[in-house]
């Protein structure tokens, strides 16, 4: 496993289950980056939780990884291709489903029922049945799926995948922080 990013990326991708932690992994990897953030939640959902159609939303994570620099949270299988062809480094949050859940369940918790600052207008945080069973089916279901697609990139781009929430901290501490570039430009369809 590689645990720090090479200097020479500007175009990472974050992927893993929900309740993994990419928006808090992608933001703080921004931060010590200074690459431009792309939180594809902000971007795929419209108010009241409406779906981007599929035509419209391939074409706009065309227009976002053809951007120099960026970090990019989110999983959205049907542009992966996408992404993993543009994406010079792969963050695989390969973390636990029962920590996922609990992270899930806590999240909702907290913000009980209020947007998180990551989405649009009117997208409340909201905890259904489906997306639970997603979360604990994902490593039967999705995880296979996401290690297929990664493993003939892993020559050409550095893919880690991270397991625990100490391998999460230990990546980020490896990560040299750079000073004086401006990070946060969150996802607009602009």
């Amino acid at each position: 496993m590689t645990t720090t990013l090479r200097a020479r990326m500007q175009r990472v991708l974050v992927i893993g289950a929900g309740g993994s932690g990419k928006t808090a992994f992608a933001l703080r990897l921004a931060e010590r980056t200074g690459l431009p953030l792309v939180h594809l939640d902000a971007l795929y959902w419209r108010p009241g939780w409406v779906a981007t159609p599929p035509e419209e939303w391939r074409a706009l994570v065309e227009g976002l990884v053809a951007r120099p620099s960026w970090i990019m949270d989110g999983n959205y299988g049907g542009t992966l291709d996408l992404r993993l062809d543009a994406a010079d480094a792969v963050v695989f949050l390969d973390l636990p489903r029962t920590l996922c859940l609990w992270r899930v369940l806590t999240r909702r918790l907290r913000t009980r029922g209020r947007n998180r600052p990551e989405l649009p207008s009117d997208c409340p945080e909201r905890l259904g049945w489906e997306f639970v069973a997603w979360i604990w089916t994902y490593p039967s279901r999705r995880r296979p799926d996401i290690l297929r697609r990664l493993a003939p990139v892993r020559d050409a781009k550095q893919v880690t995948v991270l397991s625990s929430a100490s391998e999460v901290e230990a990546f980020l501490a490896g990560v040299p922080k750079v000073s004086g570039r401006s990070s946060l430009t969150p996802g607009s369809r602009s």
